[in-house]
């Protein structure tokens, strides 16, 4: 199955160093839904990314396509919630442990 790279860019480049309540409330959805696609093979790895230009999330999924990956993208809370996240998607080339 295609592999592709999403990376979420936060609603301000201060975040998440200054992120209110509800924003906290919105990203703990946010890390329950990605552990949870995790937990059913979907999600190889994710995390945040400290940039000190500008903090960061990536993430690295599997998906039928592109379409399925920006499905998968609009089901994250922090892009529901309409709250200034945005993920850009990207095919990917990925060479994981264990495959042939």
């Amino acid at each position: 199955m295609p592999h592709f790279f999403c990376k979420l860019i936060g609603p301000r480049p201060t975040f998440p160093a200054d992120m209110t309540a509800d924003e906290r409330m919105s990203m703990q959805r946010h890390a329950e839904y990605w552990k949870s696609q995790m937990n059913k093979g979907a999600v190889h790895v994710y995390g945040p990314v400290m940039d000190p230009k500008g903090a960061f999330g990536i993430g690295i999924i599997e998906a039928a396509d592109m379409n399925a990956a920006h499905q998968f993208a609009t089901d994250d809370p922090v892009i529901k919630e309409k709250i200034g996240f945005t993920i850009e998607i990207s095919p990917m080339r990925a060479n994981v442990r264990g495959a042939n």
